[in-house]
């Protein structure tokens, strides 16, 4: 997307001879003395091909791409062969004027020589998630030898090779008429790295490039990569802001799915908004991309005060109290420690110098202990379902004891620095199926969506089946915690106007 393959060539290279300077002098060798052999092969290509498009009128651009050695070496181990006895050690590039051009010419190859099954790839029809396109197919070319061939339009080969700037380099026009939306996000996605301390952008980093992707699709048909196990909320955010900060439900090959299901490869993917939908802090143990979870803390930092977020830890500070005595001084909190815990550590003590709130403020659930910034106090041990208290301590986190633990009376400063902490409960909440017989109207998902999550459920799925042309049955399951609140979103449902008739199946 940046343009800059050329450095990963180049540095591939560099990596194969000093790591392995005898297979790199070999390939080396290899190359340098097949060059004539490889430049008579060529020009018997190119006239090939050029007089087959002067017969079909065509104007193309031909020419050769010899492999960096990385590259080639990699075909060695996949094939278990020396440099010697590999024939494709370069390629070959037709660029056209236009994209009906790039499929002529697709075929005036596959009728010169014969296609290898299996190795042909549409990259025009579904481009890569960075943006490139073009035809790669193989075939058998002159003497049986195999040749790869790259087939794309003179624009398309400008931003394989330069990236978001060819549109700057190659074209004429405001900004706004030259880059591509999904463009400028690539833009916008470095200006925010560059903001970031180096500790949140080493992490961004390894999230992105330490990934399985998948592909999904919008409904307009555009292909969008995300992480493997990423959510449809990682999906609303990677399309807009406004819309993961509003996605109410979402739609997998138009069946109703959970907002934290994860998407599989090439479903159609939906988000269904609303205005009084809102990011809920439960989210970020779902969501898998730095985009959505960046922009999750950010709403929630914006607009709910009673939240300290840092890293994995999520702290709600309890209602008003009376005024506390003076905190820990600051020189005595600034001890060494891993900078994620000294950090945590120093927004705590600025919640407890700026509202003046006691000892015993924040209120943290402890879901388990993978949790990087909660520890478990190695003298007590406890597990699950013990009473158990937290201290926040000098640039570790917070460690969890025992309420019984006697270490705790030795801990100084404990009383300024101790914490409620909870075990995560188990979840106890009903589930439910229901079915709605509906007259069709744009705003009833919406409805329903919002009379669930007003009695604080949860719409885990939905299916809905066309009736009659005016008419539809869904069926639909929500998680609720009571079943109080479940009669009170059954009869908001029934004050829905389009709703005919609504029924608990189990």
């Amino acid at each position: 997307r940046l343009g800059i393959s050329w450095i990963k060539d180049e540095l591939e290279d560099l990596s194969l001879k000093h790591l392995n300077r005898d297979v790199y002098d070999q390939i080396k060798g290899i190359v340098a003395l097949k060059k004539k052999d490889r430049e008579n092969f060529l020009q018997r290509i190119q006239e090939a091909i050029l007089s087959e498009t002067k017969n079909l009128g065509i104007d193309v651009v031909v020419n050769a791409r010899a492999k960096h050695f990385y590259s080639i070496y990699q075909k060695m181990r996949k094939r278990n062969k020396g440099p010697e006895e590999l024939y494709d050690l370069f390629g070959i590039r037709i660029l056209c004027d236009t994209v009906d051009d790039c499929y002529t010419m697709l075929g005036t190859v596959h009728h010169l020589w014969k296609p290898i099954e299996g190795r042909f790839k549409d990259y025009i029809a579904m481009p890569k998630a960075n943006g490139y396109q073009s035809l790669h197919t193989t075939v058998m070319s002159f003497d049986g030898k195999l040749l790869e061939i790259q087939i794309r339009t003179k624009e398309m080969h400008q931003i394989a090779e330069f990236g978001v700037a060819s549109h700057w380099l190659y074209k004429k026009g405001t900004t706004s008429e030259i880059i591509k939306p999904e463009d400028l996000s690539i833009v916008n996605r470095l200006k925010n790295w560059n903001s970031l301390d180096m500790s949140t952008f080493l992490d961004d980093i390894k999230q992105e490039l330490l990934k399985d992707s998948i592909f999904v699709f919008t409904p307009q048909g555009k292909v969008i990569e995300l992480p493997a196990g990423s959510t449809p909320i990682d999906f609303a955010y990677h399309i807009h802001s406004a819309i993961g900060d509003h996605c109410a439900g979402a739609k997998a090959d138009g069946n109703i799915i959970p907002l934290t299901a994860e998407l599989k490869n090439t479903q159609v993917v939906e988000i269904l908004t609303t205005q009084n939908a809102h990011p809920h802090v439960n989210w970020l143990r779902a969501v898998k991309t730095a985009k959505a979870r960046s922009k999750i803390r950010a709403w929630l930092q914006q607009n709910d005060e009673t939240l300290i977020i840092e890293k994995n830890i999520v702290a709600r500070k309890k209602g008003p109290t009376p005024p506390v005595s003076s905190p820990t001084p600051p020189s005595q909190t600034a001890q060494t420690g891993p900078a994620t815990g000294q950090k945590f550590e120093n927004a705590i003590q600025t919640v407890i110098q700026n509202q003046n709130l006691p000892k015993g403020i924040l209120q943290v659930r402890v879901e388990d202990e993978r949790n990087m910034m909660i520890r478990f106090a190695q003298c007590c041990k406890p597990v699950t379902g013990d009473p158990i208290i937290g201290y926040v301590s000098r640039g570790r986190g917070i460690i969890v004891h025992r309420s019984t633990c006697k270490n705790i009376h030795f801990i100084p400063d404990f009383e300024e620095r101790k914490i409620e902490v909870e075990w995560e409960k188990t979840n106890s909440q009903l589930i439910k199926r229901f079915k709605i017989e509906a007259r069709k109207a744009n705003d009833l998902f919406s409805a329903i969506e919002g009379a669930v999550r007003k009695h604080q459920g949860h719409l885990l799925e939905g299916r809905i089946e066309e009736t009659s042309q005016e008419h539809f049955t869904g069926f639909f399951t929500l998680q609720i915690e009571r079943r109080e609140d479940l009669k009170q979103v059954i009869k908001s449902l029934k004050s829905v106007p389009s709703v005919l008739h609504i029924q608990v199946i189990s």
